[in-house]
């Protein structure tokens, strides 16, 4: 799952929100602070307020992707874009079909969602606003072993770009797949690859129902 699918039952709680981004701004901004559901868990029940909320949306992340990924349209919804994907890809850039088919189903399940109602996404963002970077941040340092400095500028980037918005259109799309890969160490993908879009779009779309049932919702 990916940003807005993972935080979209939290809307109204902008801290149980951003809770569920942290790892994957993690992943971006230090990948060298590394959180655990025992972690998370732990803290929701020695804590209370922001560092609870905070704590919950890590947990909720991490719950949401062990169960997301197990699913069967995940499954076949990966496999058939990794499929479709293949003609596109150079066997020396080290990009494997099935990397690129869980991370184009992941950004593509956000952007159906977003498509379905483009109100989600302004909400999403506005609960973002309304979070102190530097709160999350102390959030995740109480129950981090590795603290990290990096967390509250990522945050602040991550608003100030709206990234998500871009998911809406597939040259827009195409250029943050290509950033996605480029922080992986990867060769981007070449122009072309903008044909295969729509009809990924649209086979998502069709999909998100059995994308996110069983997806629990823990707080």
């Amino acid at each position: 799952m990916n940003y807005l699918a993972h935080a979209l039952p939290f809307l109204d709680q902008p801290y149980l929100a951003a809770g569920t981004a942290v790892p994957d701004w993690l992943a971006v901004a230090d990948r060298q602070c590394r959180l655990r559901l025992r972690q998370a868990r732990a803290a929701c029940a020695g804590s209370t307020g922001v560092a609870a909320a905070v704590a919950a949306g890590i947990a909720q992340h991490i719950l949401d992707d062990a169960q997301f990924h197990r699913t069967r349209a995940f499954v076949e919804t990966s496999l058939e874009l990794s499929q479709a994907a293949r003609r596109w890809l150079n066997a020396e850039s080290g990009l494997r079909p099935t990397i690129l088919g869980h991370l184009l189903t992941e950004m593509l399940l956000d952007a159906a969602l977003a498509a379905e109602n483009p109100a989600r996404l302004e909400t999403y963002y506005r609960a973002l606003d309304a979070v102190d970077p530097l709160v999350v941040q102390d959030a995740v340092n109480g129950l981090s072993l590795r603290p990290t400095q990096r967390l509250a500028e990522m945050i602040r980037r991550f608003r100030q770009e709206a990234v998500l918005w871009d998911y809406l259109t597939d040259t827009r799309l195409f250029f943050r797949i290509n950033q996605v890969l480029r922080r992986m160490g990867l060769e981007p993908l070449p122009a072309e690859f903008v044909e295969l879009l729509p009809d990924a779009r649209r086979q998502v779309a069709s999909r998100i129902k059995p994308l996110l049932a069983g997806v629990p919702v823990c707080h």
